[in-house]
């Protein structure tokens, strides 16, 4: 698998071009995305204004890879690409791009909803809420 992680937030750019590139696959029918946006959450009244991801990046890069092959393994898809941010990510933007591409789209949307699943329950990457007032807190997957 390339490189999954990204400095800093994911572009729509990168985003668009990756969707582009897929275009000469003739025997894809169906892609699905998910893309993970920084809300600004409200939490004790205070509100969030960027997360700051870290990661254990061969604990996580070896948890995508299994995740890879077990999705291969279950589903027919064609491909699969995972992107996920390193950094301060700001609210708004994108911290998280998954891409699914299979024949048919039944299996694109199972495919993506699993992939997204292990990702949220399996992988060792840590956010931390940085509110505006320059105080912070590690988020909680939900």
């Amino acid at each position: 698998m390339k490189n999954v992680f990204r400095q800093g937030a994911i572009a729509p750019e990168f985003i668009a071009e990756s969707i582009a590139k897929h275009q000469s696959k003739t025997e894809i029918g169906a892609h699905d995305i998910f893309l993970g946006q920084v809300r600004a959450d409200k939490i004790d009244g205070k509100t969030v204004s960027a997360i700051e991801y870290t990661a254990y990046e061969s604990m996580a890069n070896a948890k995508f890879n299994e995740i890879r092959e077990n999705t291969f393994s279950k589903f027919n898809i064609t491909c699969m690409h995972i992107y996920h941010s390193l950094g301060n990510v700001g609210v708004g933007e994108i911290c998280l791009f998954v891409f699914v591409s299979s024949p048919h789209r039944r299996v694109a949307f199972e495919a993506l909803e699993y992939v997204v699943e292990e990702i949220k329950a399996e992988v060792p990457v840590f956010g931390k809420e940085l509110f505006q007032d320059d105080s912070y807190q590690w988020k909680v997957n939900t």
